[in-house]
């Protein structure tokens, strides 16, 4: 029994291993593509929210009566809008500021986010802080005495 060698023509044309050489060259790029969608939308999903955040707080303190108790509505509305679009409290810095609080006046609201990537594989610990400010005008002509309790 003579076993025959296969041929050069033969093993040039065998393409019995094509398919797991190009699913190890293709599986890594796709892996890589698809956490990183999810990072861009992670990060996406924190600057709208952060941006809700401090248009709230700011308007909350606009339409106050006083500046002692806008302070106290904007702080409240800011941390339920955060909760509403499942920001971590922790992780969420705010500072409202009241000092123009006057017919005509502007307040301002600054708020910034760290979201974090760090339960994605390939991105190791990191975390993309964003940031967002809103300024409300206090209405020149509106009556503080009607809104009093």
């Amino acid at each position: 029994m003579a076993r025959s060698r296969p041929s050069l023509r033969h093993l040039l044309g065998d393409q019995s291993g094509n398919a797991l050489i190009e699913a190890a060259l293709v599986i890594p790029l796709v892996l890589i593509f698809a956490f990183g969608v999810v990072a861009v939308g992670r990060v996406v999903h924190g600057q709208i929210a952060v941006q809700s955040v401090v248009r709230e707080a700011s308007r909350a303190l606009a339409v106050a009566a006083s500046a002692d108790s806008g302070l106290t509505a904007a702080e409240a509305r800011a941390l339920a809008v955060a909760a509403g679009h499942g920001l971590e409290t922790n992780r969420l810095q705010l500072d409202v500021d009241a000092r123009a609080f006057d017919r005509g006046g502007t307040v301002r609201a600054e708020a910034s986010y760290a979201v974090a990537l760090g339960d994605l594989p390939l991105l190791g610990l990191v975390e993309i802080t964003v940031s967002s400010t809103d300024e409300q005008r206090i209405e020149q002509y509106r009556s503080r005495a009607a809104a009093l309790p």
